[in-house]
């Protein structure tokens, strides 16, 4: 402190005024750097192309963004076995209780917006491992809450963060269903519930820390700042740079590109119907959570750990987006009939077979969908896949925070059966969209100022 007010003191002896910034001047700030000077990758066998890693180095690296992912998955659904002790704990009710799930939930999709931006211009590692170090700190915090409202900050906190899409659908699913049967596990063992915050941070500790060593960045641009910072040292030819060092990004221009253009995407027919379709599945997903040990454990009197196990585990060489659809088409069937199936068996003098049946085939409905809508989304908006990623998991995420908040009420209301059939006919009304767009996409997508670079051969 001391040293920098002699800083100022000194500025102003000297008739700078330190509040004022000027623009600096050079004798050669009029001569720009050529393309010559740009460091690109040196042909398809550069070793800094990511294509060009090693197999056990790709192979490292998938299985740890997957970790990564699963952890985050986890630590949305781990919570849910929980709820009935926090509840009793703080005296309030299974919709309060509930809301730590909601919260979280709407933590990501909120999340995905805000770091996306950070992950465009420091690249990837360094963005999902900060964020990921801070979601571990308030695992543990929320397991450490002295009271509820601790406990829903935390929650919501807890995943600002742009989640690692590497594996994504398979390691998303897999944690939010895995988490529940060790949550169940504490629960039946008598153990505090707190123990599934804490077994849930330990494991993304465990996730942060092998990410931190053995993670390499993966962002094209910012591969290729390393390469040109690399080079610049080697040759003493400080005129070498990246084009990604070439910009000078403003708050305006970020704004407009991640937190703009992701909305303006979800404007366009393909881009609102797709992910509106993965978001109604993805909160049926969480929505399950709540509403399967009605069925489960209220019914036929199931415990925890026995319930959660009996659930649901081109074109010229270029590949149409169109074609995408067709694993959804067949979604499209298996989900609902999921439904109908879970809910009319779900009475306790029918054999447990019937519902399990419908929640297998709910299952292969949704991750079916989920899994086909985010590839044509990528696939429809090359140039802007990250904006519609982001949107796409804002929405799906609200869906997922929302449905939990209501499904207690409308089991208990309306029955399993009718209530299930709600849903159900709603999935119907929604089987329409990946046979449209199969038929009409191509026109779709070539009208569209968004979709036009998806158009080949």
């Amino acid at each position: 402190m001391t040293s920098l007010m002699e800083n100022i003191l000194i500025d102003q002896m000297s008739g700078r005024d330190p509040g004022q910034i000027t623009d600096f001047n050079h004798p050669l700030a009029h001569l720009k750097t050529s393309s010559e000077h740009l460091v690109q990758f040196e042909g398809p066998t550069d070793p800094y192309q990511v294509i060009n890693w090693s197999f056990t180095k790709k192979t490292v690296t998938t299985i740890l963004y997957g970790c990564i992912t699963m952890g985050s998955s986890w630590a949305s659904s781990a919570y849910s076995p929980a709820i009935s002790s926090i509840d009793t704990q703080y005296d309030i009710g299974n919709e309060v209780g509930t809301l730590g799930i909601s919260l979280f939930l709407f933590g990501i999709g909120l999340g995905t917006l805000l770091w996306a931006p950070i992950s465009k211009l420091y690249g990837r590692k360094i963005t999902v491992l900060l964020s990921y170090s801070v979601a571990v700190v308030l695992s543990f915090a929320t397991a450490v809450s002295k009271d509820v409202q601790s406990i829903m900050i935390t929650r919501f906190l807890l995943e600002h963060r742009a989640a690692a899409v590497t594996v994504y659908a398979v390691t998303l699913v897999s944690g939010a269903v895995i988490a529940p049967i060790v949550g169940g596990a504490v629960a039946v063992s008598h153990l505090d519930w707190r123990w599934t915050e804490y077994i849930t941070g330990l494991l993304m500790a465990l996730f942060l820390i092998l990410g931190v060593i053995f993670l390499d960045e993966c962002y094209p641009p910012a591969l290729l700042v390393y390469k040109s910072q690399r080079l610049r040292t080697q040759t003493g030819n400080w005129g070498i740079h990246a084009q990604h060092e070439e910009w000078d990004a403003s708050f305006s221009e970020m704004a407009t590109k991640y937190l703009v253009r992701p909305f303006q995407l979800l404007l366009t027919p393909i881009c609102f119907f797709v992910a509106l379709y993965a978001s109604f599945v993805y909160g049926i997903l969480y929505l399950s959570l709540a509403s399967f040990p009605i069925q489960f454990q209220e019914v036929r009197g199931w415990n925890q750990v026995r319930f959660y196990i009996k659930r649901f585990r081109a074109n010229n060489n270029h590949p149409v987006p169109e074609a995408r659809l067709l694993p959804m088409m067949v979604g499209s069937i298996l989900f609902p009939a999921g439904m109908f199936i879970l809910g009319w068996t779900g009475r306790e003098d029918i054999f447990w077979f019937g519902p399990i049946c419908g929640a297998v085939s709910m299952g292969l409905g949704f991750f079916t969908i989920f899994q086909a809508a985010l590839n044509y989304l990528i696939d429809t908006f090359p140039k802007y896949s990250a904006s519609a990623v982001a949107v796409n998991t804002f929405l799906r995420s609200i869906f997922a925070g929302c449905f939990p908040l209501f499904a207690s009420a409308m089991f208990h209301n309306l029955g399993v059966a009718w209530a299930s059939s709600v849903l159900g006919f709603i999935a119907i009304g929604l089987i329409p969209i990946p046979f449209i767009f199969h038929i009409f996409g191509p026109r779709i997508r070539a009208k569209g100022k968004w979709s036009r670079a998806s158009i080949s051969g």
